[in-house]
């Protein structure tokens, strides 16, 4: 697979599509036992209060991923992606109801490398209007 975005037809500014990922406890559950993270905080909400949590939160490597996919789904190619790296910085809550939470992801291409033919790419995201990743940023690989 090859990516499908061309680093002649990207600038500096360039916008990606918004993406909204909707998160409910079935998620998490299902994620826990593809990844092997059973850990109480992300399934038990008697536990996640216990230990101070406002609820339930999502796995941070969860909510990474779906970030990650505004990226992989622009440039068509998860090969294509170099370097990707957040800083956790706050958790995403999912209470225990048909709505569940949501996961909120803009981006834009922030730089340009003429010698690697690479951008990169800062995310946005946000959980009830709060920024749940910091320095999101991924680093793409273009033809």
């Amino acid at each position: 697979m090859a990516a499908r975005i061309s680093y002649d037809e990207v600038e500096i500014g360039t916008e990606l599509p918004a993406r909204s990922f909707p998160v409910t406890r079935a998620d998490l559950v299902r994620y826990a036992g593809a990844s092997g993270d059973f850990n109480p905080i992300h399934w038990n909400e008697k536990f996640a209060k216990e230990v101070g949590l406002p609820d339930v939160i999502a796995h941070g490597m969860f909510t990474m991923a779906e970030a990650g996919r505004v990226v992989t789904d622009w440039v068509g190619d998860p090969g294509a992606v170099a370097e990707y790296g957040v800083r956790f910085t706050r958790p995403v809550v999912v209470p225990d109801d048909d709505t569940g939470a949501v996961i909120e992801v803009t981006a834009k291409v922030a730089a340009k490398d003429d010698e690697h033919r690479t951008v990169r790419v800062d995310l946005v995201v946000k959980s009830e209007g709060k920024k749940v990743l910091g320095m999101s940023r991924a680093v793409v690989r273009l033809a």
